[in-house]
This record gives C-alpha cells, structure tokens and sequence, in this order.
C-alpha cells in the first residue's frame, strides 16, 4: 500500500477543533461500511463526545494521489479503524486491561490490497510493544479474524419469551421492582454494571454510549428515543441492584413484543425478578432479548422452559493472546498442577512453549527448556478460546484445533481453565 495509501491515527475531536470535519468524515465512513443511512450533524457530534469519553483512538486509510472524477474525496477514509483500552474480567473477579478493536471497515473498491492486515499488524504490534497481554474485539464476520490470531471467547443468543399464560418462574421475590424515569440509568447504569462486571466472567467496561442509549439519551437517529422505558430493582435494604431498559415493538407487531434494550442484574433474584416484571406487563405477549447467555438461568426457573425459543447462537467476544507468559500469569485457577503448552503464533506476538506451574491458585509462567515435549500444542486463537472458560480443550481437541501428546491432557486443561461460572459478555464495541 506504501506510494498509495496513507494511514492517519487522530483522536475525536470537538466541534469548535479544526480536525473536527476529518473526525465526522470518519464517522460517516464507519456508518458507510456497516450500511447505516447518512448519519445527522447531532448524531455525529454525540458519537464523537462518547469517544472522547472513552479516550479512544481512531484510524482512517486515506488515497494519497488524485481520486477518480467525481468519486468520494480524498478526506474520506477508504478503511476505518479504531481501538480503546478497557479491563476485562478473567475470572474469580481479576482484571486484565485488554486492548479493543472496533470500526473495522474497507470500502468494497479498495479491497484485497493489505489495508486491514496493515491496521491490524500495526495496531497489535504496537499493543504488545506497550506491554498488553490481550486483545478483543466483536466480529461482525466470522471468517475475517481468526488470521490474526483472534479466537472466539464467549457466545451469546436471541431469546423470545412467550408472556403469556405459559410464563410462571419458581422463584420467590426477595426484592422489589419499580418503575422509573428512564434518565435515572445516566447516573445508576454504570453504578449496578460495575458490580455485574466484578462478578461475571468474560465481562468488559461499558463504554460512554451505554449508558446513553440505555437511558434513551441516544438514539438511532442521535435524539432523544422516548420510546425506552426502565424499571429498577431494590434489595431487600432498598438498594437498586438490577434494572431493565426496554420498549414496546408497537401494534404492529404480532405478537405483541416488548424488546429488550438493556437488562443489567448484580444478583441472581435481580435478573429473575426482572423477568418476572417484563413477564407481568399488560398486553405483551412475547419479550424479545438479543445478548442473552448461552447458560441462562431463566431457562431453569420457568416452569415450562419452552417458553423460551431460542431463535440465535454465536460468537460474541474474540480474543487476542499477545503475550502468552503475562496472559496466563494474571488468571487465577481452580485445579493446581502443570501443563505445558506450544503455542504457534503466525504473527510471532505470543508464540513460544510454556511451562504452567498452579500452586493453591496462583500460577508462574516460564519458557520451557530446548527440548521439552509439550502436553498440548494450539495454535494462539486456541488458546484465546479456552482462556475464559467458554470454549472446551477436549473439544477443540476432538475437532483437530488441538494435539494432545499427553493422554488426559486436554481434559487437565479444562479443569485448569475453568472459571467460577459461565462467562458472558454484556459489552459490545
């Protein structure tokens, strides 16, 4: 790409900021290549302000000589990229601060000339340079990232639940759940994620703008949406520890449907009694949720879990192993032992063979001697998979993803990388 391409890295700017025109160029670009409509001034200006918040890092591809006649301008990016930093939960409440790509976009007629895999070496490289164990992103395309050494970490599925007579949970209320003005989950969205965040798995800091379309302050179109209504949960000590931001499909829509946009619980009764609130609502027939978990709980106390129509199951989070000696080093494990892993990496960030020592928990991490016959060899998406718990080794094993030299030793991998429940992740970017 040298001699035709030119790739910019620039931080959002503000609307009274000479970049600012170059920053909306690159917004609408990112807009272009996921097929939104042409974004508004306000929406773009909303967009922005998030990624200040978030001080995230934008990347645009840019033409460096004359563009076609009558073809977009040269201040329109031709790919789009960008990254923020934000703490993932490894397990047993550990964090990791994790280096998130996102805005990934190559205009159709700019394809198949390296402008990703530039970005995408460059950025890691970078990453890792500056001491970061672990990448992330969520992947609009399966297909695309597995090259790069990304591997699938946690799923999610789309859920309808039949409301009607059919929805009874198990479950005796050990709180209460109210109505609310649904600009309160500004300030109480992050305050109850938080705690969600410390508990779960897999999970990753919000960013700025969930807490604004949660409350209905961003929209679609950047206004207000005034259809989102919210209802909060209170302990027993009166403590809001769960809420659900959602709106009504409208009469149109057969069943009547009330779709999901956000439910957030620290607690297990929160998230149940939350059900039971969007199961009590007058006139609905059917609740939809889009990130819903793969192991839900819902399905368990419904007295007829059919309620429950599974209608998708994906990918959600993928990882990125940058540094396999710091990666394995920062989590906690349930089962001591050893294992010794051969890592191949394609892109050489984290490859190496690795001796796993587990004593009461804690783990010390070394390169393993010339010579040593590892247990388990993997390829670095492989080990992104397994390292949250989500993905199985036995599994990959069974699938070729994995070579087990060692009888059991995929199975000992399992245990070892187990967590203290399913992951999941709330946060998409």
């Amino acid at each position: 790409m040298a001699g035709t391409y030119e790739i910019r890295r620039f931080r959002a700017a503000g609307k009274d900021d000479a970049a600012y025109s170059g920053c909306a160029a690159w917004v609408r670009a990112v807009g272009a290549g996921f097929h939104d409509t042409r974004r508004s001034d306000e929406f773009v200006d909303k967009v922005l302000a998030n990624w200040r918040a978030d001080d995230g890092e934008l990347t645009g591809v840019y033409q460096t000589g004359d563009v076609a006649a009558h073809s977009l301008a040269a201040d329109v990016p031709v790919a789009t990229f960008a990254t923020l930093r934000k703490d993932l939960n490894i397990g047993y409440g550990r964090q990791l601060r994790a280096h998130l790509v996102t805005a990934v976009t190559v205009r159709g007629t700019h394809r198949r000339r390296g402008l990703l895999r530039t970005m995408m070496t460059e950025d890691l490289a970078a990453s890792k340079a500056e001491g970061l164990a672990v990448a992330a992103l969520t992947a609009s395309e399966a297909s695309i990232y597995g090259r790069f050494g990304f591997g699938v970490a946690t799923f999610e599925r789309s859920v309808k639940v039949d409301a009607g007579p059919r929805f009874r949970l198990r479950h005796a209320a050990a709180g209460t759940v109210e109505m609310a003005d649904r600009k309160v989950l500004l300030e109480l969205a992050p305050q109850v994620f938080e705690r969600v965040h410390r508990a779960m798995p897999g999970s990753i800091v919000r960013q700025e703008a969930y807490r604004q379309r949660s409350s209905g302050s961003f929209g679609r179109d950047g206004g207000e949406d005034e259809a989102i209504r919210c209802a909060l949960h209170y302990d027993a000590a009166g403590t809001v520890d769960g809420y659900v931001a959602y709106k009504f499909a409208g009469w149109n829509t057969k069943p009547f449907t009330v779709d999901v946009v956000d439910l957030v619980a620290a607690t297990d009764d929160a998230y149940l009694e939350l059900w039971q609130f969007l199961g009590s609502i007058d006139l609905v027939e059917r609740i939809s949720r889009q990130e819903a978990p793969v192991d839900d709980p819902l399905a368990w106390a419904l007295d007829d879990p059919r309620c429950i129509e599974s209608s998708d199951h994906r990918d959600m989070l993928w990882l990125r192993i940058l540094d396999t000696g710091k990666a394995l080093g920062a989590r906690r494990y349930p089962v001591d032992g050893s294992l010794v892993l051969a890592v191949a990496d394609g892109l050489g960030f984290a490859a190496g063979t690795f001796r796993l020592e587990v004593a009461d928990g804690e783990a010390a991490v070394s390169a393993a001697p010339p010579g040593t016959v590892p247990e388990l060899t993997l390829d670095v998406a492989c080990l992104g998979s397994i390292y949250l718990g989500a993905v199985c080794p036995v599994t990959l094993t069974a699938a070729g993803k994995i070579t087990e030299h060692a009888p059991g030793a995929a199975l000992k991998a399992r245990l070892m990388f187990a967590v203290e429940r399913a992951p999941h992740c709330l946060t998409h970017f």
